[in-house]
Protein backbone atom coordinates (compact mmCIF):
# COMPACT_ATOMS: atom_id res chain seq x y z
CA UNK A 1 0.00 0.00 0.00
CA UNK A 2 1.23 3.57 -0.90
CA UNK A 3 0.52 5.60 1.79
CA UNK A 4 2.36 9.13 0.70
CA UNK A 5 4.20 10.22 -1.97
CA UNK A 6 7.13 12.66 -1.58
CA UNK A 7 9.40 14.51 -4.43
CA UNK A 8 9.30 17.00 -6.60
CA UNK A 9 6.08 18.41 -8.16
CA UNK A 10 5.98 18.45 -11.64
CA UNK A 11 2.58 19.67 -12.31
CA UNK A 12 -0.87 20.52 -10.35
CA UNK A 13 -4.29 21.27 -11.71
CA UNK A 14 -7.13 21.39 -9.18
CA UNK A 15 -7.76 18.04 -9.69
CA UNK A 16 -4.48 16.45 -10.42
CA UNK A 17 -0.68 16.64 -8.93
CA UNK A 18 2.31 14.78 -10.79
CA UNK A 19 5.03 14.26 -8.12
CA UNK A 20 8.57 12.70 -9.33
CA UNK A 21 10.82 10.47 -7.22
CA UNK A 22 13.16 7.54 -7.66
CA UNK A 23 12.87 7.91 -10.97
CA UNK A 24 9.24 7.76 -11.49
CA UNK A 25 6.32 10.27 -11.68
CA UNK A 26 3.30 9.51 -10.20
CA UNK A 27 -0.25 10.90 -10.76
CA UNK A 28 -2.48 11.77 -7.85
CA UNK A 29 -5.71 12.78 -7.79
CA UNK A 30 -6.25 15.87 -5.26
CA UNK A 31 -9.17 17.95 -3.90
CA UNK A 32 -8.97 21.22 -5.03
CA UNK A 33 -8.37 22.33 -0.94
CA UNK A 34 -5.39 20.09 -1.38
CA UNK A 35 -4.64 21.79 -4.34
CA UNK A 36 -4.54 25.32 -2.59
CA UNK A 37 -1.65 24.48 -0.53
CA UNK A 38 0.45 22.87 -2.64
CA UNK A 39 4.18 24.35 -3.77
CA UNK A 40 5.13 25.56 -7.03
CA UNK A 41 6.11 23.38 -9.59
CA UNK A 42 9.94 22.40 -9.46
CA UNK A 43 9.65 22.25 -5.51
CA UNK A 44 9.25 19.61 -3.08
CA UNK A 45 5.65 18.10 -2.05
CA UNK A 46 4.30 15.28 -0.03
CA UNK A 47 1.07 13.95 -0.19
CA UNK A 48 -0.56 11.48 1.76
CA UNK A 49 -2.20 8.82 -0.25
CA UNK A 50 -4.55 6.22 -0.72
CA UNK A 51 -4.74 3.92 -3.69
CA UNK A 52 -7.90 2.30 -5.48
CA UNK A 53 -7.44 -0.71 -7.05
CA UNK A 54 -9.68 -1.48 -9.46
CA UNK A 55 -10.81 -4.05 -12.17
CA UNK A 56 -9.79 -1.85 -14.76
CA UNK A 57 -7.76 0.79 -12.99
CA UNK A 58 -5.06 1.79 -10.00
CA UNK A 59 -5.83 5.28 -9.15
CA UNK A 60 -3.37 7.23 -6.26
CA UNK A 61 -6.02 9.77 -3.98
CA UNK A 62 -3.55 12.71 -2.39
CA UNK A 63 -3.91 14.67 0.61
CA UNK A 64 -2.46 17.54 2.23
CA UNK A 65 -2.43 15.70 5.63
CA UNK A 66 -3.39 12.23 7.71
CA UNK A 67 -6.90 13.39 8.59
CA UNK A 68 -7.91 14.00 5.17
CA UNK A 69 -6.80 11.03 3.77
CA UNK A 70 -8.59 8.95 6.64
CA UNK A 71 -11.56 11.21 6.28
CA UNK A 72 -11.70 10.26 2.23
CA UNK A 73 -11.23 6.86 3.04
CA UNK A 74 -14.10 6.69 5.56
CA UNK A 75 -16.14 7.83 2.77
CA UNK A 76 -15.63 5.62 0.43
CA UNK A 77 -15.80 2.60 2.43
CA UNK A 78 -18.39 3.40 5.01
CA UNK A 79 -20.62 5.65 3.12
CA UNK A 80 -23.16 3.58 1.04
CA UNK A 81 -23.55 4.77 -2.87
CA UNK A 82 -20.12 6.77 -2.52
CA UNK A 83 -16.84 6.15 -4.75
CA UNK A 84 -14.06 7.77 -4.80
CA UNK A 85 -15.42 10.29 -7.14
CA UNK A 86 -17.93 11.49 -5.47
CA UNK A 87 -15.62 11.59 -2.11
CA UNK A 88 -13.04 13.47 -3.72
CA UNK A 89 -16.01 15.99 -5.03
CA UNK A 90 -17.61 16.43 -1.65
CA UNK A 91 -13.86 17.27 -0.41
CA UNK A 92 -13.18 19.84 -3.02
CA UNK A 93 -16.50 21.93 -2.13
CA UNK A 94 -15.81 22.02 1.70
CA UNK A 95 -12.99 21.54 3.97
CA UNK A 96 -12.60 18.90 6.49
CA UNK A 97 -13.64 21.13 9.39
CA UNK A 98 -16.59 22.30 7.90
CA UNK A 99 -17.50 19.13 6.71
CA UNK A 100 -17.17 17.31 10.25
CA UNK A 101 -19.15 20.24 11.44
CA UNK A 102 -21.84 19.67 8.81
CA UNK A 103 -22.35 16.01 9.97
CA UNK A 104 -22.07 16.71 13.19
CA UNK A 105 -24.59 19.31 12.96
CA UNK A 106 -27.01 17.05 10.90
CA UNK A 107 -26.89 19.84 8.31
CA UNK A 108 -27.85 17.83 5.40
CA UNK A 109 -28.37 21.49 3.37
CA UNK A 110 -25.01 22.55 2.79
CA UNK A 111 -24.08 18.48 2.38
CA UNK A 112 -26.33 18.69 -0.44
CA UNK A 113 -25.02 21.74 -1.94
CA UNK A 114 -22.16 19.05 -3.11
CA UNK A 115 -21.69 18.93 -7.01
CA UNK A 116 -23.24 14.93 -7.33
CA UNK A 117 -24.59 14.43 -3.95
CA UNK A 118 -27.77 14.93 -3.74
CA UNK A 119 -30.29 14.95 -0.32
CA UNK A 120 -30.32 11.42 0.33
CA UNK A 121 -26.63 11.40 -0.06
CA UNK A 122 -26.54 13.67 2.34
CA UNK A 123 -28.73 12.03 4.80
CA UNK A 124 -26.85 9.40 4.50
CA UNK A 125 -23.54 10.71 5.14
CA UNK A 126 -25.00 11.88 7.97
CA UNK A 127 -26.29 9.04 9.40
CA UNK A 128 -23.73 6.54 8.20
CA UNK A 129 -20.84 8.91 9.66
CA UNK A 130 -21.90 11.41 13.04
CA UNK A 131 -20.85 8.22 15.13
CA UNK A 132 -17.50 7.32 13.51
CA UNK A 133 -16.75 10.93 14.28
CA UNK A 134 -14.23 11.09 17.19
CA UNK A 135 -15.53 14.25 18.77
CA UNK A 136 -12.30 15.47 19.96
CA UNK A 137 -11.67 16.40 16.22
CA UNK A 138 -14.48 18.79 15.86
CA UNK A 139 -13.12 22.20 17.62
CA UNK A 140 -9.72 20.69 18.49
CA UNK A 141 -6.40 21.34 17.00
CA UNK A 142 -4.33 18.46 15.90
CA UNK A 143 -0.71 18.95 16.99
CA UNK A 144 0.49 16.73 14.21
CA UNK A 145 -1.61 19.60 11.47
CA UNK A 146 1.22 21.84 9.76
CA UNK A 147 0.32 25.66 11.37
CA UNK A 148 -0.17 26.56 7.01
CA UNK A 149 -3.06 24.13 7.63
CA UNK A 150 -6.98 25.39 7.92
CA UNK A 151 -8.35 22.74 11.28
CA UNK A 152 -11.16 21.75 13.14
CA UNK A 153 -11.01 25.06 15.07
CA UNK A 154 -13.48 26.98 16.52
CA UNK A 155 -12.40 30.19 14.83
CA UNK A 156 -12.37 28.99 11.42
CA UNK A 157 -15.53 27.72 11.86
CA UNK A 158 -17.40 30.98 13.89
CA UNK A 159 -15.71 32.79 10.90
CA UNK A 160 -17.39 30.82 7.91
CA UNK A 161 -20.77 31.36 10.00
CA UNK A 162 -20.55 34.94 10.23
CA UNK A 163 -19.74 34.98 6.02
CA UNK A 164 -22.75 32.64 5.57
CA UNK A 165 -24.79 34.88 7.62
CA UNK A 166 -23.86 38.22 5.85
CA UNK A 167 -24.80 35.93 2.49
CA UNK A 168 -22.16 34.36 1.65
CA UNK A 169 -22.56 31.03 0.02
CA UNK A 170 -21.35 28.21 2.55
CA UNK A 171 -18.55 27.16 -0.19
CA UNK A 172 -17.32 30.51 -0.76
CA UNK A 173 -17.65 31.56 2.67
CA UNK A 174 -15.29 28.27 3.87
CA UNK A 175 -12.78 28.51 1.19
CA UNK A 176 -12.35 32.48 1.77
CA UNK A 177 -11.97 31.72 5.09
CA UNK A 178 -9.11 29.20 4.16
CA UNK A 179 -7.29 31.47 2.42
CA UNK A 180 -7.17 34.03 5.19
CA UNK A 181 -6.16 31.49 7.72
CA UNK A 182 -2.81 30.77 5.24
CA UNK A 183 -2.03 34.04 5.13
CA UNK A 184 -2.88 35.32 8.41
CA UNK A 185 -1.28 32.35 10.22
CA UNK A 186 -2.80 29.89 13.06
CA UNK A 187 -3.32 32.93 15.62
CA UNK A 188 -5.20 34.81 13.51
CA UNK A 189 -8.60 35.94 15.81
CA UNK A 190 -12.05 35.04 14.66
CA UNK A 191 -12.42 38.63 13.98
CA UNK A 192 -8.99 39.07 11.63
CA UNK A 193 -10.05 35.92 9.86
CA UNK A 194 -13.65 37.57 8.55
CA UNK A 195 -11.95 40.85 7.63
CA UNK A 196 -9.42 39.40 5.81
CA UNK A 197 -11.95 37.06 4.15
CA UNK A 198 -14.17 40.18 3.56
CA UNK A 199 -11.29 42.51 2.06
Amino acid sequence: MITSVSGILVSATPLVAVIETGGLGYEINIPVTTAERLPQPGQVAKLHTLAVYREDSQTLYGFATVEERNFFRLLVEKVTGVGPKMALSVMSKLSLPTLKSAIAAGDVGLLAKCPGIGRKTAERLVIELRDKLNPADLGAVPASLESSTPVADNRVNDAVLALTALGYKAADADKAVRQAWVALGPKATTEALIKKALG
